[in-house]
């Protein structure tokens, strides 16, 4: 009587990518189990501060790479936790993106028109709402301000947050303890588990081998619950189809090291990595021009002071995001709260640069912290090369861990084209162009001397696409050569998208759910797509059922 543990459907991740196929696969009768890299923290659980064993070291994954480094969710709901639930769709433009290789890099089947009802349904499950002018804070506010009298447009982003639950602690990169932010916890992985769906943190897989009746095994090690460095046990499971949901730093790296097993990977595991163009900026804000310029002014007789004040990023400006602009000259420049910590070092004060000082350490920036509530910092996402590539993977996981928590050391090398560099001066001169506008502000953009550029939306290391020689994956998310190995995290977006990523890593996931479930049955799971959102609405559902004859149930 054999001993070795078998599932139908194995999910590995449980982010976006891994939450949506898991529901769908439960719901339609499989049995599920998600493998978690990271802990499983309750609303009560989740602190404000910055402490090592915090919530807030224990659900990040900081990796270093040479050249780029990666900030990502370590927790079960993965990136919905630690995100700031900014959730726009991504402009049309983007779908026709030909990057360097000179031709279209997304699969013909994909544009904005055919994904718009797999946006519809993510809408629904979150759900997405749009925020009017009064629920915007005070970041925002100024960041509209200051676009309007630069003759711009500022526009409310939409987001996955209950506004009558928020608090506007600021803490939202944490975990959010109010239950305001509407991650994963609360919709798809919920409605997976009253399906029968089995979810494990602390599970960290390593590799994946095939097994004699054409399945696979799926290798992984617990992780200690206070330093991941510690492995406490490891294991397998046997499944019939495995959704790589892992993340795109992480994703590749399990492929990598499954090669040796299951043969030649695809050439573009691991290459073509994207950091969605990200760049940050701060501004410096002058009070007394904010209140004589823009005329805004707040209780205590200050204009702003008010870095600590809100919430994520409420407030764009996408007059860059217009199609008939030449490509590497498009982004989004969004008004972004960034917590004390990782912000507050790689931030360059202005003034030291023309005095020939430090601009990330030293005097000018002692004297720039004191005025950190009167800091403003723009997220700039704009249109990257693709040039991020995966070295050897480490002897485990996706990093060499390098502390107890959160830091590792990744093999993601990542030097940007001309293309992408003249993308982000472009964008660092309209920030300063509307900032400094008036003497409003003195801007500089973030430091890259010590982590290099950076990002908190990887993409693209997994891609799918129609040409085999630049696509990891078919237009169906199945991993070219090896049936029956889908990926539906953002490892599977071929491009940086200009906007947040969120939202479209969800809309490809659920479009992804037809396929896998054919495939399941062929591999003889009895399992049949057609679940509602995860709260019971079917609008959404009813109107995807023309693009998925035969599956949807009634």
């Amino acid at each position: 009587m054999s001993s070795v543990e078998r599932t139908d459907v194995l999910v590995v991740g449980s982010g976006f990518g891994g939450a949506i196929a898991a529901y769908h696969l439960a719901a339609g009768g499989a049995r599920v189990v998600v493998l978690e890299r990271g802990p499983w923290l309750e609303s009560r659980e989740f602190e404000h501060d910055f402490k090592l064993g915090s919530s807030y070291t224990r659900i990040f994954d900081f990796v270093v790479g040479d050249g780029m480094s990666v900030l990502g969710g370590n927790c079960v709901g993965g990136g919905s936790v630690v995100y700031f639930a900014a959730m726009p769709r991504a402009p049309r433009f983007v779908f026709d993106r030909q990057g360097s290789i000179g031709r279209r890099i997304w699969p013909k089947a994909i544009s904005r028109d055919t994904l718009e009802p797999w946006y519809d349904r993510v809408a629904e499950a979150l759900p997405v709402t749009g925020q009017d002018w009064n629920e915007v804070t005070y970041a925002g506010g100024l960041w509209a301000a200051a676009c309007a009298h630069a003759g711009l447009t500022a526009n409310p982003v939409p987001v996955a947050v209950d506004n009558d639950k928020c608090t506007n602690c600021n803490w939202m990169m944490a975990g959010c303890r109010f239950d305001a932010k509407r991650s994963l916890l609360f919709n798809y992985l919920p409605a997976a588990l009253a399906h029968g769906a089995e979810i494990r943190p602390l599970h960290e897989v390593q590799r994946l081998t095939r097994t004699d009746d054409g399945g696979y095994r799926v290798h992984y090690n617990v992780i200690d619950d206070e330093d991941y460095r510690i492995h406490t046990a490891s294991g397998t499971i046997d499944a019939k189809i495995v959704v790589l949901a892992a993340g795109a730093g992480a994703t590749p790296v399990i492929l990598q090291r499954s090669e040796a097993d299951l043969g030649k990977m695809p050439h573009a595991v691991g290459r073509y990595f994207s950091g969605n163009g990200e760049r940050l900026n701060t501004a410096v804000i002058d009070e007394d021009r904010v209140r004589e310029v823009l005329g805004l002014s707040r209780e205590g007789g200050l204009a702003y002071a008010a870095n600590q004040i809100g919430r994520g990023p409420v407030v764009a400006n996408w007059d860059r995001l217009d199609g008939d602009l030449p490509e590497f000259s498009r982004f989004s420049l969004e008004q972004l709260y960034f917590p004390p910590g990782l912000g507050t070092i790689l931030a360059q004060a202005p003034d030291a640069e023309d005095a020939g000082a430090p601009t990330w350490f030293g005097v000018r920036k002692k004297e720039m912290l004191r005025r950190w509530q009167s800091w403003l910092t723009i997220f700039i996402m704009s249109e990257d090369d693709n040039e991020g590539v995966f070295g050897p993977p480490p002897a485990t996981g996706n990093a060499m861990r390098i502390s107890q928590q959160m830091l590792g050391r990744g093999n993601l090398r990542y030097s940007p084209t001309l293309n992408t560099a003249r993308g982000w001066a472009e964008a660092d001169a309209a920030v300063r162009e509307i900032l400094e506008r008036d003497g409003l502000a003195k801007v500089r953009p973030w430091t890259n001397d010590l982590v290099g550029a950076y990002t908190v939306h990887p993409l693209a290391s997994c891609r799918i696409g129609d040409d085999p020689a630049t696509s990891a994956l078919d237009d169906r998310h199945e991993l070219r050569g090896h049936p029956g190995i889908f990926v539906t995290d953002g490892s599977a977006v071929p491009t940086g998208l200009t906007v947040n990523p969120a939202m479209t890593i969800a809309a490809l996931a659920e479009r992804a759910m037809p396929a896998i479930v054919r495939a399941a049955q062929e591999r003889g799971i009895p399992v049949r797509y057609g679940a509602p959102a995860p709260d019971g609405a079917t609008s959404a559902r009813r109107a995807v059922e023309p693009l998925v004859p035969g599956v949807i149930r009634g």
